[in-house]
């Protein structure tokens, strides 16, 4: 682990090889678990004024669940997450007719319906960030349901850290990540 700033990163997220294979997984991260994607505090306001732009893209199940449930609720470890469709599948999911889940959110987002793409956690998987009151934690994520991610992240040569360079640019700046470039070139990752 290293510190860069007010975060404290594992080395995992440069030493790993990621890339999502949507073909082969076809989203299970957004169908299997127990919990729902983590959301920040300031994101369950964007959660409530977006939903009803959102709505059109959603599942009748997904609708459901939020209309019952709330646009954002508390996990189990008093995290705010999004709700869940069944205990399973986030209620924001939606399928594609080959049956891969994408998110309804990132759907109305890309047709121009609303400006913000999707939880910062979605954006980031497979790096998850633990928010502790001096600093944050950034940690790589490892799931078996990506084995698959990994090997094509390996084939392609793509570290985490690339694969999740914007994302990690929107949770800390640009000048966080050309520093963590800069770690991992020292370290002989780049």
């Amino acid at each position: 682990m290293f510190q860069l700033g007010k975060t404290i990163v594992s080395e995992e997220i440069l030493e790993n090889d990621f890339v999502c294979n949507l073909s082969a997984c076809k989203g299970a991260c957004c169908v299997d678990g127990e919990a729902g994607a983590p959301v920040e505090n300031d994101e369950t306001k964007i959660l409530e004024e977006i939903y009803p732009k959102v709505k059109p893209y959603l599942r009748k199940e997904g609708i459901e669940a939020i209309e019952r449930q709330g646009t954002y609720v508390k996990g189990l470890d008093g995290e705010w997450e999004t709700p869940l469709v069944n205990g399973s599948e986030c209620a924001y999911v939606t399928f594609a007719e080959n049956g891969t889940a994408l998110c309804g959110i990132e759907q109305a987002y890309n047709a121009g319906g609303v400006n913000w793409k999707k939880p910062i956690s979605c954006y980031l998987y497979p790096v998850r960030i633990r928010q502790y009151q001096e600093f944050a934690a950034v940690n790589y994520h490892k799931w078996h349901i990506c084995d698959d991610a990994c090997t094509l992240g390996t084939t392609l040569q793509v570290p985490v850290y690339k694969f999740v360079k914007n994302a990690l640019i929107e949770k800390f700046g640009i000048e966080w990540y050309e520093e963590l470039e800069q770690v991992a070139k020292d370290l002989g990752h780049s």
